[in-house]
């Protein structure tokens, strides 16, 4: 038996190995144990995990075979299930080319009342003979769309893996992938929604054409029956409305074209804004088809270096450019054959009388400009703002000329935007801190950046040293802007700038500083987006074309939203950015009070842009209602003539076009923004520290308490430097940076402001600490005033002023200066320095006082000062009022000839009038002008030479018929 074998094998065992000392082996149903004799341990040998592995296997390999058996049965009943369900509804392969009849879908405008298109009562079908066709044209088609057509029996099982199962288990968009069987059935039978069921449907129908059909009668019926856009069905139909030819008489090149149409009639279409992307779908399948030995290389060579000569498209479209952007929109979501074939109805946002408009203007106004300018081409689009609507879309000049690319969509290309860009920038900087009332210098700056030395200019090649950010965002100023870019920084602009729905933004590692001033690209429709999310207070918004669409039977498919939107800013920077676009006298210094910018009586923001080389001109602004924007250029990107600025080729249009189509809008403005209270140099809108002190004007040491008046100048000194030193740019409203200097950039920028200040005369340096010791208390000169008395009352018209004075030894009097109430009345130079003088009727009644001022010859001085009570009657007082200047007017030397305007009362009695000023820091009085005789109580002169900068005070004599003089208080002036 078993166990008498194993004991005899056991029993073996033992005796061959009983001579060895180390082991005592023992055997029992219990796990085997080793015991050594040398170290009496004992040890278990543990089961390998193979041998595990192989027992599990064992006992579950039958129970996996006969759930796989089920798993394979339950498969195969589902699949006949789900082929005999998705079977009963479809078409008998039989009859696969029996066709329902197809309704034209059209395309209106927002009242539903203009038709814009009709797609397409007038459907065109040539059926062809297979045969017929050029090998490279049916090559071409297998080339792109299922080179293993020969091969398949209607569908591709890699296909279907790569194209529908593994995006799905990734949760990915699913893909292509359909063989030409399919795409057959999906055109011509089935529609192409993006659905699961669907798919099976057209797997299940694919298989059956296959099982029916050969490859050959396949072929035929979808170059017969496939869709190339248009009206054009089947390749001969196609052939003969793009290339008017015969299919047969195609070239390679031509044939590819065809062969890349039926992906996206609609976006490929050679009449669409997209022809270019179509070239190069062109470019790939002839590619494959010299990859796939379809043809030779030399056919390769000469097809891509074919001219493609398109036949001119009918003109029996409105608004054609938004049409075709419309029915683009409707292709990607209900698919070609529903559009050209399913009889809608579909309402869009567009504005026919706004469209209208912008067609008559943009006609008219660019006349001209292909021989003035070098610039074939121009694009508007309007956007409502409160909805993103689009009211009006011209892509081109003229649709249907193609010596200028008519077809291209400008609204939907990419082009550099220029300065039309800096308003982001801008509202960027009012978010981290910045304020429109900051300056920053606008001098010729050095930038220092990774690729060396950058020296940004303006337009005009001018600069005006230090400016507000209002001014140079309203003034387009290129410096401020490239600086406000560096302190900004470009990674948080290109962050902002994604915020607000630029999509064609790349990696920072793309741009520079010259980013602000354009340098990057953009799509119109984004960028006048952008600048209506402006206009709604940073209220970002989609854009939209279609309001509703119909299907054949009535029944609303789709019918637009009026969303809400999303905040992507604090609404008080946009109002910043709103108020600053919208001031005509912040722009008025560089374009002038009367430019394009403005709308008459209709508030509006408006920012122009020109590239550096003259190849785009943008205009684009918005009133709280709607926004435009207008672009010229060329299509090819061709330079336009120098000068072809945004202000003066596409403000015109702009201007024109926005006072058209706002005169039913109200004139609402836009909101204020809430100020700030900064207390820091450049942020806050000083541009430095200043301080004020009075300086002995020999010595420039600080006036001391003796210091004469006539040798005192108020001197202000001022810490000019550049923004860096006073703010981080990384936190402007943080701290002061201890060290500004660690900025790369501070010591180019502040270089050029030192330099400004050295050109401008500001004195930059520190203010003296030390006073003058030259006039001293024991210098002063002796002086007494005996007449009048304290308190004394004068009845009389005419005063001996008396005094007594002397000079310290080495010394002698020089001048003894008299005032009254602080007014300078007169002087003297001869001894004994008393002074003669007749009130005049400007000094009223009352109680005065009386300075006197005795300067010896090195100006030590000494003054007096006693108060006095007039008390006289007086006959034919005269009354002067003046009316220009006013009292306390600044006047700078510019105004110079002044007029001088004042009214006189009594005019009957007076028989001269004598005009002067007086410098107020000199005492000296120097005479203007005589009137003799006046007949009028209004007195006009003209103060002809400038005086120095200073203050004075202006002032009439009087002389009656009676030869009496009365002296006015007059009026003080400052001129700088």
């Amino acid at each position: 038996s078993k166990n008498s074998r194993l004991k005899k094998s056991t029993q073996r065992r033992t005796k061959k190995y009983s001579k060895t000392p180390k082991l005592n082996i023992q055997f029992s149903k219990k796990p085997i144990k080793y015991t050594s004799r040398k170290t009496k341990k004992n040890y278990s040998p543990k089961k390998s995990k193979s041998t595990k592995t192989q027992k599990l296997i064992r006992r579950l390999l039958p129970k996996l075979i006969i759930l796989g058996l089920i798993l394979i049965l339950l498969g195969g009943i589902f699949s006949v299930i789900a082929f005999a369900w998705y079977s009963k509804d479809l078409p008998d392969p039989n009859k696969i080319i029996d066709r329902s009849i197809i309704q034209s879908t059209k395309i209106y405008d927002r009242t539903g009342e203009h038709l814009l298109y009709d797609i397409h009562g007038d459907q065109q079908r040539t059926l062809i003979d297979i045969n017929n066709l050029p090998e490279y044209v049916v090559n071409a088609t297998i080339a792109i769309e299922d080179r293993t057509f020969y091969e398949h029996k209607g569908i591709s099982v890699w296909g279907i893996i790569r194209g529908q199962i593994m995006p799905r288990l990734q949760g990915k968009r699913i893909q292509g992938g359909s063989t030409i069987t399919q795409q057959f059935i999906k055109n011509a039978v089935l529609t192409n929604k993006r659905s699961l069921s669907r798919k099976i449907k057209e797997w299940i129908l694919s298989y059956q054409i296959e099982q029916k059909y050969s490859k050959q009668e396949i072929l035929k019926m979808y170059f017969n029956e496939i869709p190339y856009g248009s009206v054009a069905y089947g390749i001969e139909s196609a052939a003969n409305i793009y290339f008017d030819k015969h299919a047969q008489d195609l070239s390679i090149a031509e044939s590819a074209i065809l062969a890349a149409l039926p992906k996206a009639p609609t976006y490929y279409s050679p009449y669409g804004p997209n022809r270019d992307k179509l070239i190069l779908r062109q470019q790939t399948i002839l590619n494959l088809m010299l990859e796939q030995k379809l043809i030779s290389p030399e056919e390769h060579t000469s097809a891509k270096a074919e001219e493609l000569i398109f036949k001119k498209a009918k003109n029996n479209i409105r608004a054609p450019h938004f049409v075709f952007y419309v029915k683009e929109i409707l292709s990607a979501t209900l698919g070609e054959r529903m559009i050209e074939q399913g009889g809608l109805k579909v309402i869009t946002t567009l504005d026919y009388k706004k469209q209208e408009a912008a067609e008559k203007i943009i006609t008219e106004k660019t006349e001209n400009y292909p021989e003035k300018w070098n610039a074939n081409n121009a694009a508007l689009l309007t956007l409502d703002v409160k909805t993103g609507d689009i009211l009006a879309m011209l892509g081109s000049r003229d649709f249907f000329n193609d010596e200028i690319d008519g077809q291209v969509n400008v609204v939907l290309a990419s082009r550099q935007p220029g300065s039309s860009i800096k308003p982001f920038i801008y509202t960027l900087g009012f978010e981290k801190g910045y304020q429109p009332e900051t300056i920053l210098f606008d001098v010729e700056t050095t930038f220092k950046t990774d690729i060396g030395n950058y020296n940004p200019l303006n337009y005009d090649l001018e600069t005006h040293g230090p400016i507000s950010l209002r001014q140079a965002l309203a003034g387009s100023l290129n410096i401020p802007a490239v600086k406000l870019m560096y302190l900004v920084k470009i990674p948080d602009t290109l962050d902002f700038l994604k915020k607000f729905g630029y999509s064609t933004i790349k990696d920072a590692s793309n741009y520079g500083l010259s980013l602000v001033l354009g340098g990057l690209e953009v799509r119109m429709i984004e960028h006048l987006n952008a600048f209506t999310t402006l206009a709604r207070g940073g209220i970002k918004k989609p854009t939209q074309a279609i309001l509703k669409v119909e299907d054949s039977s009535g029944k609303i498919i789709y019918e637009a939203d009026n969303e809400k939107g999303k905040r992507v800013i604090e609404e008080d920077a946009v109002r910043k950015t709103n108020k600053s676009l919208s001031d005509n006298s912040a722009r008025s210094f560089i374009f002038g009070e009367n430019n394009y910018l403005t709308l008459g009586n209709k508030p509006a923001t408006a920012k122009t842009g020109t590239t550096n080389d003259f190849n785009d001109a943008w205009t684009i602004g918005f009133t709280p209602h709607v926004a435009t924007a207008v672009w010229i250029g060329n299509n090819d990107n061709q330079k336009m003539k120098t000068g072809a600025a945004g202000g003066a080729i596409a403000a015109p249009i702009w201007n024109a076009y926005m006072r058209e189509i706002t005169k039913d809008y109200p004139a609402d403005g836009f909101a204020d923004y809430q100020r700030e209270t900064i207390d820091r140099p450049m942020l806050s809108g000083n541009i430095s520290q200043e301080i004020k002190v009075k300086i002995e004007k020999e010595t420039n040491l600080l006036a001391g308490e003796y210091t004469p008046p006539s040798m005192i100048i108020e001197k202000t000194f001022r810490k000019v430097h550049n923004i860096l030193h006073y703010i981080n740019s990384y936190d402007p409203l943080g701290p002061s940076p201890e060290n500004p200097g660690d900025d790369p950039n501070y010591n180019s920028w502040e270089e050029a402001v030192l330099k400004w200040a050295i050109e401008e005369e500001v004195d930059t340096s520190d203010p003296p600490t030390e006073y003058e010791q030259k006039y001293l208390l024991q210098n002063q000169p002796e002086l007494t005033i005996n007449y009048p008395n304290k308190n004394q009352n004068i009845p009389s018209e005419n005063i001996n002023f008396q005094i007594e004075t002397k000079a310290k030894d080495g010394f002698y009097i020089d001048r003894v200066v008299y005032k009254i109430d602080g007014r300078f009345i007169g002087s003297t130079r001869n001894e004994p320095y008393n002074y003669q003088y007749k009130f005049n009727s400007g000094i009223k009644n009352g109680e005065h006082e009386l300075n006197v001022l005795v300067f010896d010859d090195q100006e030590n001085y000494q003054q007096k000062n006693i108060t006095f009570k007039l008390n006289i009657e007086r006959t034919n007082n005269h009354n002067i009022n003046w009316e220009t200047p006013s009292n306390n007017d600044v006047i700078k030397q510019d105004d110079f000839p002044l007029n001088l305007q004042v009214e006189i009362d009594n005019i009957s009695t007076v028989n001269k009038i004598d005009f002067y000023y007086i410098n107020e820091d000199t005492n000296q009085s120097n005479w203007i002008q005589i009137i003799s005789k006046p007949l009028d109580s209004n007195i006009n002169i003209e103060w002809t030479d400038s005086p120095a900068i200073g203050n004075y005070t202006l002032f009439s004599i009087i002389t009656d018929k009676q030869n009496n003089t009365h002296q006015e208080s007059g009026i003080s002036i400052i001129i700088e």
